[in-house]
């Protein structure tokens, strides 16, 4: 039987885009599962002037298409509650903390609070501050629990100015940034496909893996985001956070126990042994690119919201090397891109080749071997496959690689909890695994501002990829240079 959580949930921006598409989904499916039940409730703010009525409507619309068990939607929706509210306002928030109070005693709630903002990140610091201020935080034995979206910061500064503000007024245990991919089954698969399976640990090194690819892929342009994302771009919409939190995983040591402070202990002395390239190492080491047009789709330069002459990238690859004892000399590859051939996410573990082919004997006409790769398909499919090599059919002795794969059927993807089911679910727990904590952001962002500064300097050649590609050729280039090639890539 699942555990019930206690909690009063505090959503600022309850009305916005995030909250209506994929918050309430997330917590009527908890709701269904018994996760949450009878102790809990919801305040959603926002500045719109709405009342208890029009806000469940509103959420029942939107968690319309997850249930169609109306009794059920109407016992859910009845613990929601609206209260219109300015954050920079003062006053606004004693009206917050008398009905918090009122709630808490009528779901006896025991004092555990959630105070979620979904608002832009301008916000973070305003909202935490005069939480702690004007005495919403509850005292005793409940607690108290803020969660917040990306981006955290757009840089090293702005997130360290960010994160003292959050600081001010909640202690780091208390404090959850959420990176959606962290919900992602696949994702969180990683740890137990590493750390579960001998076969796999005991070669998890520079000794026996020649390289590691991580490759983010979106099929759609920036659409109604060109706003936000000509002021980001891939490197800061996709690097700093997704990539470097898959990353981490992939390159950290085994935790002493499978339990949250040990984990994201291992990531930061991960994250601590990358490489901060000089100037001239991430010139080399690192490429970009911009679509261009083709048929009816616009070139980046003309998405609506766009400038004539921006030099936002929609694509990143580059080359990411830890300085430490595992992974010294194994680079790792990443890329992500818009408007490129399929939206996937994978993972592909090079393993080395044997050091001697004996089956490569003169005249024997046989082919070389391949190497072993091991692929997470963390979406849209969800599994893992592993290519080895085995004698082929035909007469006399000739190998060929074969694909043994694992990957999720319709039915149990389906019933897989998406990923901010998880992660809300996580949050009641208090369980920070799938967050990153403060350590994590620094070091992406120490890492990442050096490509910056340097893209900065430098005039790209925009646009130089084609839609429906994998990108520049420069990212294939990448590669080449050190005798590799992608893992997925386009028949030619």
């Amino acid at each position: 039987m699942p555990t019930e959580r206690r909690s009063l949930i505090m959503l600022f921006g309850a009305t916005g885009d995030l909250a209506t598409r994929k918050l309430y989904p997330a917590m009527l499916k908890l709701f269904e599962k018994g996760n949450i039940r009878d102790h809990f409730a919801v305040i959603g703010t926002s500045r719109y002037k709405f009342d208890d009525e029009k806000f469940r409507e509103m959420v029942s619309k939107s968690v319309s298409k997850e249930s169609t068990n109306k009794k059920q939607i109407a016992d859910f929706v009845s613990h929601f509650y609206f209260v219109t509210h300015d954050v920079t306002d003062l006053e606004h928030y004693s009206v917050l903390k008398d009905k918090a109070n009122e709630l808490d005693k009528k779901y006896q709630l025991n004092g555990n609070r959630v105070f979620y903002i979904s608002m832009a990140p301008n916000f973070f610091g305003t909202v935490a501050k005069n939480l702690k201020a004007q005495h919403l935080l509850s005292e005793g034995n409940g607690f108290n629990r803020l969660v917040i979206e990306k981006p955290f910061g757009r840089d090293f500064e702005s997130a360290k100015q960010l994160n003292d503000d959050l600081s001010a007024a909640f202690e780091e245990n208390q404090i959850f940034r959420i990176d959606h991919y962290l919900g992602k089954e696949m994702i969180q698969n990683i740890e137990a496909i590493r750390f579960g399976n001998t076969i796999f640990e005991a070669l998890w090194n520079n000794r026996y893996i020649d390289n590691i690819q991580v490759t983010l892929a979106e099929k759609l342009g920036v659409e109604e985001r060109a706003g936000y994302y000509d002021n980001s771009g891939a490197l800061r919409d996709m690097v700093q956070n997704h990539i470097m939190q898959i990353v981490s995983l992939l390159a950290m040591e085994q935790p002493v126990a499978f339990k949250d402070t040990d984990i994201r202990a291992e990531k930061v002395k991960a994250l601590r042994s990358l490489r901060v390239y000089n100037v001239a190492e991430a010139s080399s080491n690192f490429v970009r690119g911009q679509y261009a047009a083709v048929g009816n789709d616009k070139e980046y330069r003309e998405e609506d919201g766009v400038p004539k002459d921006s030099n936002t990238e929609t694509f990143v690859a580059g080359k990411l090397m830890f300085d430490n004892y595992r992974w010294s000399g194994t680079p790792f590859y990443i890329r992500t891109g818009k408007k490129l051939a399929d939206k996937f996410t994978r993972v592909d573990v090079v393993f080395k080749k044997p050091l001697v082919d004996i089956f490569a004997f003169p005249q024997s006409g046989s082919t070389p071997l391949n190497a072993n790769v091991l692929t997470i398909f963390i979406e849209p499919n969800q599994g893992f496959s592993l290519m080895v090599n085995a004698k082929n059919s035909e007469q006399g002795f000739h190998t060929e690689p074969v694909q043994l794969q694992y990957l999720e059927d319709s039915k149990r993807t389906k019933e897989t909890p998406q990923p901010y089911e998880r992660l809300i679910h996580d949050v009641l727990k208090g369980d920070g695994t799938n967050f990153a904590s403060w350590p994590e952001v620094a070091n992406a962002w120490k890492f990442v501002d050096q490509i910056r500064r340097v893209w900065d300097i430098q005039q790209p050649m925009f646009p130089n990829y084609i839609p429906g590609s994998m990108g520049p050729v420069s990212a294939d280039e990448l590669l080449a240079r050190d005798h590799r090639e992608w893992v997925f890539k386009l028949n030619k």
